[in-house]
């Protein structure tokens, strides 16, 4: 998602390329379609980068104060009213509300309201959301206690290092932009730990049923996974600096709303941990969401024209979830005040497009996060082709700017060379280059090959024949797309006509207030599900639960007449 942000423009990718104290690529030993770079980040140094962006974008005006009313006028939305009640006219607004709306925090039984912990929740706007014709719930997030690192003992803890050399997340990034890399470090649960947090699920505010709204599946609270795992005797816990300039530490993986009382004795029963000083606690956070499913594509409100919403409020997670959704509703919200046509990546596209798509058609009943296995296309889909996928039509949109399209242009322009390249150089028998090529792969060259036919085989990389070629190598990021479109071209190619197949209806457009009673041979049940959801596609209708194949094929002869 980061990856695709950064390709349409976005500046999050960039940020962190600036304040990243620990770079991962994970799961780098399998297969391109699952690698995802990691960024740990410096916070002081990421609010920094962020709030420099915000400061130097052209035409942009900042304001803040709480917001607690939306004016809406018939339909549509017309501004937003603060706490001081001074009015903003305007002919879109974009909530992105996180978890304050309404937000409670719970520590043990102990709760207050709260947007996150120091922070007021957006009460009055709440309220007011509630009133409008829009499905609400309630759902629930965490966060673990932090640390004074200088109480840690990390002699016995285990490190666990960046890697060298760095990635950059950008693909206009840089590795010399990188602060002062550190390391991370690794402990763990234990029997007593488990015991400690048994015995304190007396006061917890999810086992006392003090909490209604539902957490993470994925990101399960310490408490929760002692329940649900109750066979695991242990349970791996990252141990995180929050910054360079900061001796908090963030350990990912005991997120918690368990008493004070009880977050101490089972962080102290941790190895290294002993002596562990608490800065700050750990808690949950309960606020109001809104059903997805009542937003069209370009995350505008069905109900009411103008009002788009972005991020925990549709029911994901924060951070990488959040930011893609505030980049297509903000988008989309610029181009509806200017009267053009919304713009949403398709499920074949982005991991933008399968996020958006399962959320407005399918819903949610847990805060959503976005997995690889969510995407039917991901070998398409990969993090390192983000920018060959989505950086034209984000300049097209007006998203990229000229000087990061040059550099994509320059990108693209060099793959294709290098391709043609590897493609067109036959290596002979019997030649000084074969008896090189011959020792790579360890047997002997019997006819003419293509460098392209060598490099598909599985023991072969790209680095590796240039040099036995005698050849100069294309540059790392053209290098990697050259070695994984060669190898991965047979699948490739099958998954790019499965997707032209599904486009030809994918895309076909129902009318606003399509009447769906005129189709005949649709059951009851499906007319019912189409009437409520309102799809604006064929696509979307085929991926609304209980909407068979059967139904799909009828809607689309109907409309074809």
């Amino acid at each position: 998602l980061v990856k695709e942000i950064d390709a349409l423009g976005g500046v999050m990718a960039r940020a962190i390329d600036h304040a990243g104290i620990q770079f991962r690529i994970l799961n780098a030993s399998k297969g391109p379609a699952v690698r995802a770079t990691r960024a740990q980040a410096d916070r002081v140094l990421y609010k920094q980068q962020i709030r420099a962006f915000l400061e130097n974008q052209e035409n942009l005006i900042i304001f803040q104060q709480a917001v607690d009313d939306i004016v809406i006028e018939k339909d549509r939305v017309t501004g937003v009213i603060t706490q001081m009640g001074l009015e903003f006219k305007a002919k879109t607004v974009v909530l992105t509300a996180g978890t304050f709306l309404a937000g409670k925090i719970h520590i043990g039984l102990k709760n207050y309201e709260g947007g996150r912990a120091g922070d007021p929740p957006a009460k009055t706007l709440a309220y007011r959301l509630r009133e409008l014709s829009l499905r609400t719930g309630r759902l629930k997030t965490g966060t673990p206690p932090r640390i004074d690192g200088r109480s840690i003992d990390f002699n016995v803890l285990e490190k666990q290092e960046g890697d060298i050399p760095t990635p950059v997340f950008s693909f206009f990034g840089n590795r010399n932009e990188h602060p002062p890399q550190i390391p991370c470090y690794i402990t763990h649960t234990n029997a007593i730990t488990h015991q400690i947090i048994r015995d304190g699920l007396g006061e917890s505010p999810m086992y006392t049923g003090v909490i209604e709204g539902i957490g993470p599946r994925y990101c399960p609270s310490i408490e929760d996974k002692i329940m649900r795992f109750a066979d695991k005797s242990s349970h791996q816990i990252f141990v995180e600096p929050e910054g360079l300039t900061t001796h908090e530490i963030y350990p990912n993986g005991i997120s918690t709303s368990l008493s004070f009382e009880t977050q101490i004795a089972f962080v102290r029963s941790m190895r290294g941990f002993e002596n562990a000083h608490i800065t700050r606690p750990g808690y949950a956070i309960e606020y109001d969401f809104f059903d997805p499913r009542d937003l069209k594509p370009s995350l505008e409100t069905k109900a009411l024209s103008g009002l788009f919403f972005a991020g925990q409020i549709n029911g994901t997670t924060g951070y990488e979830e959040a930011a893609a959704q505030g980049l297509i509703a903000g988008l989309n919200a610029a181009r509806h005040a200017a009267e053009k046509e919304a713009w949403t990546p398709r499920r074949d596209e982005a991991y933008i497009g399968v996020l958006i798509d399962d959320l407005i058609t399918l819903g949610t009943q847990e805060p959503y996060r976005m997995f690889t296995s969510r995407a039917e296309y991901r070998l398409s889909l990969r993090e390192d082709n983000a920018d060959l996928r989505l950086t034209e039509q984000g300049y097209m949109l007006g998203l990229v700017n000229e000087h990061h399209f040059r550099l994509f242009a320059e990108k693209r322009e060099a793959i294709a060379k290098e391709q043609q390249r590897i493609f067109s150089t036959w290596v002979r028998p019997e030649t000084e280059i074969a008896n090189a090529i011959e020792k790579l792969i360890q047997q002997p060259l019997t006819r003419e090959y293509r460098l392209e036919d060598l490099l598909r085989r599985p023991t072969v990389n790209y680095a590796e024949l240039i040099s036995a070629s005698g050849l100069e190598g294309a540059d790392t990021a053209v290098a990697e797309q050259v070695e994984i479109q060669i190898k991965y071209k047979g699948y490739i190619d099958r998954q790019t006509d499965e997707i032209e197949r599904m486009k030809k209806y994918e895309s076909a457009k129902i009318p606003a207030n399509f009447d769906y009673d005129r189709v005949s041979g649709l059951s009851a049940e499906v007319k019912q599900k189409l009437k409520a959801a309102k799809p604006e596609t064929i696509g979307i209708a085929s991926r609304i639960p209980g909407v068979t194949p059967a139904a799909v094929s009828l809607l689309l002869v109907f409309l074809r007449k």
